[in-house]
Parts: structure tokens; C-alpha cells; sequence
């Protein structure tokens, strides 16, 4: 028999980790108050199925003193051998007729005990039409029978058939509850393992006790497990990439980041996984760049970039190119090292402004003179530069290629906001027109973003204060060289004043 089945909990005493649930439970059936109807949804493997059987137990023996009977329905429902205590998968008896057939029976009185217990499994395979006709037994059903229904995606349930049950939310189980329980089966199994290896078991369970206990049951074969034997058996989580990524990508190191994906293609690790990995990393990060009240916006741009390409290995028939595509992007980007230096001259800028407000009367005179004389100056400057029109003509740098090349780095730095300014990093400048920029992008998902109205206003802005003339930005994707221009009031603006001019 297999180690999950053995020890699987058979009283309150024994479930791990859903002590919410349990006291609940026990606090319900010691006052007699049992509920007829029960919804436990959770993940997998957080004992679901186990608490049910348990409380169909304490439903079952209630009120009956004989401890030889007591015993027998006991023995009864742990082989599954007691007519009163019924269970369905709901996965293979999803129909309609399935459920009809379940409330026929019910009109028939208990054979054993007082009470009859219908355990419904993945209740959320249940088509419409069958929650439908399990609806009014759940809202009145026969005093003496009672309903578990298990979930593992409390979402697809009805709202209907969720109000008319007790709801108990399972939890992801803790390592170290599960790593204390691997520990006792192993003594008692006599299994020689590693604490590491225990570690990396529960690991792997992802807060499932039956999938800790299976991986334990898969290894017990071997002489000793330590953590070399479970990896090498169960395959790296793909944390030690995710972190020798992150690295990378605070040095910008780009072949480190193609080597470590390819590291965990090579190695069998899920790039899913992978990605999973570095989001928990970006939280952390997160989380403590918040407590140090530090930038985040380099994270969370780096979050919503992993998002989206997490959603898009899944469907990817290359899932390593569109997770290095993303990668490589984000190499682009802002630093937390260059955030740190952006505070760190704030900082300082913030200590020179506090040592002028600190000066003497005497110093704060003279201060006072020179910077009325530098006023005047700056005025009477400006007054030269708006009466001497060729001036500003000469300041202004020719419209050419080699120009707006030699300037671009400048313009992408002064685009707001931050996404904006990321996905204009994406971009290439094609050509040159007389009051038009053309642009190419690698993907929609940039130019889109370019192209929008606001973002595209603001980039012509720092155009213009740069050339010293209106300017218009045509964004266009490689692949087809189709052209977006995002108003045409802004197009109509310029020819107006090419006609001026």
C-alpha cells in the first residue's frame, strides 16, 4: 500500500495544517450543531477528501453508544464498505441523470446508522443542468442526510449552491509542517533521508501534504536520499536560475541571461517555473525597496514584463525565445543601481539647500546681491535671444539622420512615463522627412504603446524643444512597415505650419 493511504489522517487529531478548520469542526459536532451541507475548497493535496471522511464519521457514530457498532462504522468508512456513506467524482458523474439517480436514493432511509453521508468530489465538474437539480436537495433535504462537497476551483461553483453550504477554505500547507510530517513517516518507515532532502521534497510539494508524501514514497527505494538523489530524480525547482538571472539582469549581463535559460531548457525546468521564480524574486525585492522607502519603478516595470511573458511561455511554441525576448528587454531599462545614485544626488542636492538656509546675516546679504545681479543678467540675456531671432535659429541642430542619432539616447531619456520611455528604447529611428520622424518597432505591444496619444504628444514635445520646430512621430512595426499616426489634428497642425513658415 502506498505511504499516502497509510498514513492518511483518520481523525481531527491527525490533519496537518487546517487547525482553522478542525477546531471549527470539533467545536460544531461537541454542540451538536453539524450543518447539512459543506463546501471545502482548496489547492490539492491540503486534505480535502481526509477532513470529509473524518467528519462523515463523527456524523455517522453520533448518538450512538454501543462502541462494538461504533467501531464497525468506524472500520466501515475508512474501506469503504458502509452503505451509508456515499462517494461520487464528480468528474465521471457529472450529468444531469447522475444527480437524479442520487436524489432517488435519498428518499431511502439510512441501513446502518441514523444518517446518510454523500461525499461529491471536484464538485465543480457538474454540469449546469445537474447543480440545477442538486439545488432544491441541498436547500431542503431529508433530516437525515448530509452533504461534503470538495473543490479544487471554488470559482466554478454556483453562487446558488455556495450559499446553501458552510464554505472552509483549505490552505497551502507549510513546508515546515510538511518537512515535520515526512520526518515522522520516514522514522516509521525506517527510511534513511536528509534533512536538505526533506526540504527539497516539500519543496516541490508546493503546500500539498499527498504530493510530499508521493515524492517520499517515489525515493524510498533508494539506500539514502539525500538532496543530490532528489534533484537529480525530481529535477531543479528553477529557483538557482531565477536568481542567476536576476543577477545578470542587474549587470546587464546579456549572454549570462541566454546561458542560464538555456541552462534550465537543457536541465528539463519548466521556464514557467522559471518565471515563477523570478516574480518571487522581483516581490522580494519589491517589498524591501518599499521598507527602505526606495524607487520602485524599475520593478514593478520588471513585474509587468515577467507577467506578460509568463502568460505567453504557456502558448509559445518557442517558450525560451519569448522568455529571453523579455529578459533582454528589461536589460534596457533603469538599474536599481542608477535609482540609488538619482536619491543619492537628490540627497545631496537637499544638504546644499538646507546649508543656504543655514548661512550668516553678513553671507546672506551678499548672497541676496548676487543673485539679483545674476537675475538681471539672465534677464537682460533673454531679452537679447527674443529680439535676435536668427539666434535661436543657429541654436537649433539640423533635422538629419546623423542628428536626431547622435541625439536620440537624449530624447528616449526626457519620454515620460516610465513604460513609454521603455518601449521607446525598443524603437529604431527608419527616416528623416521635412517635419516627420519614422520609427520601427520590433512588436505591436511597443508601437502601440508609443503610439498612443498622450505618449506620442509628449515625445514630439521634447522634439521640438530639441529642434526647435513642430515635428511629427509615425510609429510602424519591422514586420509590415505599417505607419501609425495617433491624431490627425496633430498632422493637420503641422502642415499649418509648414504653410506659415
Amino acid at each position: 500500500m502506498s505511504l499516502y493511504r497509510t498514513y492518511r489522517p483518520q481523525t481531527f487529531a491527525d490533519v496537518v495544517g487546517q487547525d482553522h478548520i478542525v477546531t471549527t469542526l470539533e467545536h460544531a459536532a461537541a454542540q451538536g450543531k453539524i450543518a447539512h451541507a459543506y463546501l471545502f475548497a482548496g489547492a490539492r493535496g491540503t486534505g480535502k477528501t481526509s477532513v470529509a471522511r473524518i467528519l462523515a464519521k463523527t456524523i455517522l457514530t453520533t448518538a450512538i453508544e454501543d462502541e462494538t457498532l461504533k467501531r464497525h462504522i468506524i472500520q466501515g468508512v475508512e474501506d469503504g464498505s458502509i452503505v451509508d456513506l456515499i462517494e461520487i467524482d464528480a468528474a465521471s458523474n457529472r450529468r444531469i441523470d447522475d444527480i437524479r439517480d442520487l436524489i432517488e436514493r435519498i428518499q431511502f432511509a439510512p441501513v446502518v446508522t441514523h444518517a446518510k453521508v454523500y461525499i461529491i468530489d471536484e464538485v465543480h465538474m457538474l454540469t449546469h443542468e445537474a447543480f440545477n437539480a442538486l439545488l432544491k436537495t441541498l436547500e431542503e433535504p431529508p433530516p437525515y442526510a448530509y452533504f461534503i462537497l470538495a473543490t479544487t476551483e471554488l470559482h466554478k461553483i454556483p453562487s446558488t449552491i455556495q450559499s446553501r453550504c458552510q464554505r472552509y477554505t483549505f490552505r497551502h500547507i507549510r513546508e515546515e509542517d510538511i518537512i515535520r510530517r515526512l520526518q515522522h513517516i520516514a522514522d516509521q518507515e525506517r527510511i534513511t533521508v536528509d534533512r536538505a532532502a526533506l526540504r527539497a521534497i516539500a519543496h516541490h510539494a508546493q503546500g500539498g501534504m499527498r504530493d510530499g508524501i508521493a515524492l517520499l514514497d517515489q525515493l524510498r527505494s533508494l539506500e539514502k536520499i539525500g538532496l543530490e538523489e532528489v534533484r537529480e530524480r525530481m529535477g531543479a525547482s528553477g529557483e538557482e536560475e531565477a536568481e542567476t538571472i536576476l543577477k545578470a539582469l542587474e549587470d546587464q549581463d546579456r549572454t549570462g541571461i541566454i546561458t542560464a535559460v538555456r541552462h534550465a531548457e537543457d536541465a528539463g525546468i519548466p521556464l514557467d517555473g522559471v518565471a515563477r521564480g523570478l516574480l518571487g524574486g522581483l516581490r522580494e525585492r519589491l517589498h524591501a525597496a518599499i521598507e527602505a522607502k526606495q524607487s520602485t519603478t524599475t520593478i514593478i516595470l520588471m513585474l509587468d514584463s515577467m507577467l506578460e511573458a509568463i502568460k505567453n511561455i504557456r502558448i509559445a511554441p518557442l517558450p525560451g525565445l519569448v522568455l529571453e525576448s523579455a529578459l533582454l528587454s528589461l536589460c534596457e531599462q533603469v538599474l536599481p543601481e542608477k535609482l540609488d545614485s538619482t536619491a543619492q544626488q537628490e540627497k545631496e542636492t537637499t544638504k546644499k539647500d538646507t546649508a543656504k538656509t543655514e548661512l550668516t546675516p553678513k553671507d546672506a546679504e551678499t548672497s541676496r546681491r548676487t543673485t539679483q545681479k545674476e537675475r538681471k543678467e539672465s534677464e537682460k540675456t533673454t531679452t537679447q535671444e527674443k529680439g535676435s531671432p536668427a539666434a535661436a535659429t543657429i541654436e537649433a541642430p539640423e533635422l538629419t539622420m546623423a542628428a536626431i542619432l547622435r541625439l536620440w539616447p537624449s530624447i528616449v531619456d526626457q519620454a515620460t512615463p516610465a513604460a513609454v520611455k521603455m518601449s521607446l528604447k525598443n524603437g529604431r529611428v527608419m527616416a528623416i522627412g521635412d517635419l516627420t520622424v519614422t520609427v520601427s518597432f520590433s512588436s505591436r505591444f511597443h508601437r502601440d504603446r508609443v503610439a498612443q496619444k498622450e505618449a506620442s504628444f509628449r515625445i514630439e514635445d521634447v522634439l521640438r524643444g530639441i529642434f526647435k520646430r513642430p515635428l511629427r512621430l509615425l510609429c510602424l512595426v519591422e514586420e509590415d512597415r505599417e505607419p501609425v499616426m495617433v491624431d490627425a489634428k496633430a498632422v493637420d497642425l503641422a502642415e499649418a505650419v509648414t504653410e506659415i513658415f
